[in-house]
């Protein structure tokens, strides 16, 4: 009689929000009763709307009521907890949203704490009982509580389907399994349950073996990346200590250059002032034999000039220019000749050894090559999405279909100017820049070139430089009706190959393999080239006659 007593006091004072004794207990105009924090945290909820709701009766205030603490209820509370009244127990609170509610309970209903398959009904502690002590209420199956029972339930007959159906792969009622699925192979749901968590158990091993493998992989992975940033760092520290040792000795070798350049600079300037003061005074002698000679010879004083005249001293040798060689005036010209040629050997051994460490660079390689895919399906799996860049477009080139499309026409279209722009030739490239292994496809017209190149491939013009396929940067395969040809660096190659209105280009970028297939209900190579790539590359296509078209097409 006490325990039920109790129990009538915690619903009485019991928060409807928090499910708890009321705290700081506050009543509502409309005489409901909750903790102040909680119908304060609700109405804070409610504030944007304006008005203010009861979460029971759902009675709305406007303004929001003022609360105060009701001083009669919170002394009740104070003596009822001397009595010993405690919290609702846990599994005493009434169902959320989230929870699954009790079938039996009325009024507030509570949680429920499981469900029986037979009954189809939920049911909480209370309501439970009977299931756990009624010897024939055992026997049924007690799951976890759910909201899905009447899945459970036939909807043809309104039984518990308790057979599966192996033919129809299907839950079914023992009704169904006497009628439509008579001649059906048919087992217990049970039994078929069974088989299932045997099939469960073992693909889950499978998967925790992958797990494991994978995990082993990984690792081995990660020990390469550090490996390969590790001998990435040596290498790039390597080089760079040579190139500064390098760069030590060519401007060691400038000094050397220069201090023996002054030097012999300050040796030939000192001989010739030296020989331009032995001249100067030269002249000055001269010019002073040349004043006596004059007073000699103005004399009037006959016997003067012939006493005189025997006694004049000879001139001594001439050092006059025209007795020692000028050189050529070139001075150290020469010099800079040899530096030049220096520098040009030197520029050409850089050259020729960049490419050679390129190449050496991209032949790096830490994981095993996958073989080239054989299927479209496999080809498939490295599509790339193309899309036409509108500033590389020839003036006369419509792009369209999300700039997938471009169309040859004879009347300019409203492109500004730009300096990515093919100004000769009917070309566009991609907007993508393609490394790794890409593969794509493209519809072509009557006449088209489906291409490959390099960003850098010039533009302005009408040279082969700028023509897909004509130079050493770019891979064109020309597409028409008579069949195809592959061009590369001005070398024309005729490909044997069913002709198609699609071309599939594979690219497998750090392999060097770049590859040109007839699409159709198979796949057919024309092409393989092997070479070593150097930089990213673009998809372009060169569109040949007015009207006519290429499309790359959507894959995925």
């Amino acid at each position: 009689m006490e325990q039920q007593e109790n129990h009538l006091d915690r619903e009485r004072f019991c928060c409807w929000i928090c499910l708890d004794l009321l705290k700081d207990p506050v009543t509502t105009v409309c005489g409901h009763s909750y903790c102040k924090s909680c119908i304060n945290t609700h109405w804070d909820k409610e504030e944007e709307r304006g008005s203010y709701s009861c979460p029971q009766c759902r009675q709305t205030f406007t303004p929001r009521p003022v609360l105060e603490t009701s001083t009669m209820l919170a002394d009740s509370l104070e003596e009822l907890k001397k009595t010993g009244l405690q919290a609702a127990p846990a599994d005493h609170c009434s169902a959320g949203p989230e929870d699954v509610a009790c079938d039996v309970c009325t009024g507030r209903k509570r949680k429920a704490l499981k469900s029986c398959l037979v009954c189809l009904a939920s049911y909480c502690k209370k309501h439970l009982q009977p299931h756990l002590q009624s010897a024939p209420l055992k026997k049924q199956k007690l799951v976890e509580p759910s909201e899905k029972l009447q899945e459970n339930i036939c909807s043809r007959h309104d039984e518990v389907m308790k057979m599966f159906c192996r033919t129809d792969q299907q839950c079914i009622c023992y009704l169904c399994s006497v009628e439509e699925h008579k001649d059906h192979d048919t087992v217990s749901a049970a039994a078929e349950r069974t088989e299932r968590q045997r099939e469960l158990g073992l693909r889950r091993q499978t998967i925790q073996q992958r797990v494991q493998d994978t995990e082993k992989d990984v690792k081995l992975l990660q020990q390469e990346e550090e490996a390969l940033n590790g001998s990435a760092d040596k290498a790039v520290e390597d080089s760079e200590e040579i190139f500064t040792e390098l760069i030590r000795l060519l401007e060691k070798r400038s000094s050397d250059v220069k201090q023996q350049i002054r030097s012999q600079q300050e040796t030939e300037v000192s001989r010739v002032r030296e020989l331009q003061e032995r001249l100067e005074q030269e002249i000055t002698e001269l010019k002073r034999k040349v004043h006596e000679l004059k007073q000699l010879s103005d004399t009037e004083d006959h016997n003067h000039l012939l006493h005189n005249y025997p006694s004049l001293s000879p001139l001594s040798g001439s050092t006059h220019s025209s007795s020692f060689r000028i050189r050529p005036l070139r001075n150290f010209e020469d010099v800079t000749a040899a530096v030049s040629q220096v520098r040009g050997r030197l520029q050409r051994i850089l050259n020729k050894t960049r490419t050679k460490i390129l190449q050496i660079v991209s032949r790096v390689d830490v994981l095993l090559r996958q073989p080239e895919p054989e299927t479209r399906a496999d080809f498939l799996k490295y599509s790339q999405e193309i899309t036409l860049d509108p500033n590389t477009a020839f003036k006369q080139m419509l792009l369209s279909e999300g700039n997938r499309k471009a169309t040859c026409l004879r009347e300019d279209q409203f492109y500004s100017d730009h300096p990515d722009r093919f100004t000769y030739w009917q070309q566009v490239l991609s907007r993508e820049s393609l490394t790794g292994r890409c593969y794509w496809e493209v519809e072509v017209g009557r006449d088209v070139g489906v291409a490959v190149t390099y960003k850098n491939i010039n533009r302005a013009g009408d040279s082969g430089e700028c023509l897909f396929g004509f130079n050493d940067k770019s891979w064109s395969l020309s597409c028409c009706e008579n069949g195809y040809s592959l061009f590369y660096n001005r070398i024309r190659t005729r490909v044997s190959g069913p002709v198609s209105s699609r071309v599939g280009v594979y690219l497998d970028h750090s392999a060097g393999v770049l590859s040109f297939y007839s699409v159709s209900d198979t796949m057919t190579l024309l092409r393989r080239v092997k070479t070593t790539f150097t930089q990213p590359l673009c998809a372009g296509v060169y569109v040949y006659d007015d009207g006519d078209t290429a499309e790359f097409c959507k894959l995925k």
